[in-house]
């Protein structure tokens, strides 16, 4: 085999290989960002994958321990016509919810019933979203503190 001919299958052959590579990772790490009544419409589909869910945290439903780091509450959809602050959806308010556990975090700080959360891990098959972190939503406006 002439040295030219070589030097090109080798060179073929590593760009086939880092191409399958990238593809791979990107496949294996890839996550969709959605809203709760999105995951809810496509639940069977998406059940195993990672995903990042935007929803509301229900009032009532806050369990945290601190001794396991274990955070569970339900989240929902919020509002659609965004009077409350935060998150503004694009779906219309579907009454969707879903069962969130996160193991192994910290409570964020600003994590309150109410509040606009943004949950990131995998969806299970029973409908619980498995969260390896919860991200708060900051408020689209702050309002000054007023005089007494």
């Amino acid at each position: 085999m002439p040295k030219k001919l070589r030097f090109a299958v080798g060179a073929g052959l590593m760009v086939a290989a880092i191409a399958y590579l990238i593809v791979t990772a990107v496949r294996n790490t890839a996550e969709f960002y959605l809203t709760v009544s999105e995951v809810k419409a496509r639940q069977t589909e998406l059940s195993g994958q990672m995903l990042r869910v935007a929803g509301r945290v229900q009032a009532g439903t806050i369990a945290w321990d601190p001794s396991s780091l274990t955070l569970k509450f339900a989240m929902n959809q919020p509002p659609p016509d965004g009077s409350d602050a935060g998150l503004k959806p694009v779906a219309v308010s579907t009454g969707a919810t879903f069962s969130v556990i996160c193991r192994g975090q910290p409570k964020p700080d600003m994590f309150a019933p109410g509040r606009d959360v943004i949950v990131e891990g995998r969806l299970a098959s029973t409908g619980v979203i498995e969260a390896r972190q919860v991200l708060t939503s900051c408020p689209s406006k702050y309002a000054p503190k007023q005089p007494k």
